[in-house]
C-alpha cells in the first residue's frame, strides 16, 4: 500500500499533503491537537503523551479520535522530545493506542518507527470531527489560549497562559510577540527537559516564560494553565518577575497583573 509517513514538529498547521497519510506529530496527544489531526485528514495519528498529566489530558485525543474512527496512538515522554518529530521517529516508543490503532497490531513498548509502518493500514476515511471553538478566552484580564498558535500580534506585552507544552518550538513560535509573561504545560517534562526547553529559547529574547506541572494541570487547556497550574520550571526573566517553583500560576498572574496596573 503506497501510504506516506510524513513527520513534523507540531500538528497545528497540517498540510494538503498530510491527507490520507500517517502523521507522526510532535504534539501533544490531547484532544485539541487530535481534533487538528483528524480536520487534516490525517490516515493514523501517532503524538507524544506529553507526561499524561492531569486527569490523563496529555492522551485524551486518543479516545475523540476513536469516535472518529481515526487511529491513534501516544509515544512516552520518557522515550523521545515533545515538539521533535525526527526525535519521536528515531526514540519514540508507544505508550497508548486506541481501538483502531490496536487493530492495526500497535501496542505499548512498540518503537514509533514500526508503529508508523503498521499504522498504513489503519481504516481510511474516517468521520470528518464537528467544528470546535477557537479555544481564546480572556480570565480576569489574562488572556487564556488552548494552543500558543492562537497568540496573537495584541497580545503582545500581556498576560497570556497556554495550554501548549513547553518545547523548543513554542518557544521560537511565542518570542517574537514579546508578552509580559507567558505560561505553558511542562509535558512531563520527560526525556531531555523536552517539555521546557522552549524556556530557555524566551530567556534569551527577555521573554518571561513559566511551565507548570502536567500533574497539575491539563495540557491543551489554557484556563486549567492558569487556575489549576502549579509552577515547575521558570526562566530567569521570570524568576526575576516574581515566579518561584511550586507557587501558583494565577497567584503569579495576578501579582503581575497588579505590578503594570
Amino acid at each position: 500500500m503506497n501510504v506516506a509517513v510524513l513527520v513534523f514538529d507540531s500538528v497545528t498547521k497540517l498540510p494538503p499533503e498530510a491527507n490520507g497519510a500517517v502523521v507522526v506529530g510532535g504534539s501533544h496527544a490531547a484532544v485539541y491537537a487530535a481534533h487538528l489531526s483528524a480536520k487534516a485528514g490525517i490516515r493514523a495519528a501517532i503524538h507524544h503523551d506529553a507526561g499524561i498529566g492531569l486527569e490523563e489530558a496529555g492522551v485524551g485525543g486518543l479516545a475523540y479520535a476513536e469516535t472518529l474512527g481515526m487511529a491513534m496512538a501516544a509515544l512516552a515522554t520518557a522515550s523521545c522530545r515533545i515538539g521533535d518529530g525526527r526525535d519521536q521517529v528515531e526514540r519514540g516508543v508507544v505508550s497508548r493506542a486506541n481501538a483502531q490503532a490496536a487493530a492495526c497490531g500497535i501496542v505499548a513498548g512498540m518503537a514509533c518507527r514500526e508503529a508508523a509502518e503498521r499504522l498504513k493500514r489503519a481504516t481510511w476515511p474516517h468521520r470528518p470531527p464537528a467544528g470546535k471553538d477557537e479555544g481564546r478566552h480572556i480570565v480576569d484580564g489574562i488572556v487564556c489560549i488552548d494552543s500558543a498558535t492562537l497568540l496573537l500580534p495584541e497580545d503582545r506585552d500581556r498576560i497570556v497562559a497556554t495550554g501548549s507544552h513547553g518545547a523548543l518550538n513554542s518557544g521560537h513560535a511565542t518570542a517574537p510577540t514579546r508578552p509580559r509573561l507567558i505560561f505553558f504545560n511542562d509535558a512531563g517534562p520527560g526525556i531531555d527537559r523536552g517539555g521546557v526547553l522552549g524556556l530557555d529559547v524566551l530567556d534569551g529574547e527577555g521573554v518571561p516564560g513559566v511551565a507548570v506541572a502536567a500533574l497539575s494541570a491539563r495540557i491543551g487547556d489554557g484556563r486549567s494553565t492558569l487556575q489549576d497550574g502549579t509552577i515547575s520550571h521558570i526562566n530567569k526573566a521570570a524568576h526575576r518577575l516574581g515566579a518561584r517553583i511550586g507557587g501558583s500560576a494565577l497567584a503569579l498572574a495576578r501579582a503581575v497583573t497588579e505590578k503594570s496596573v
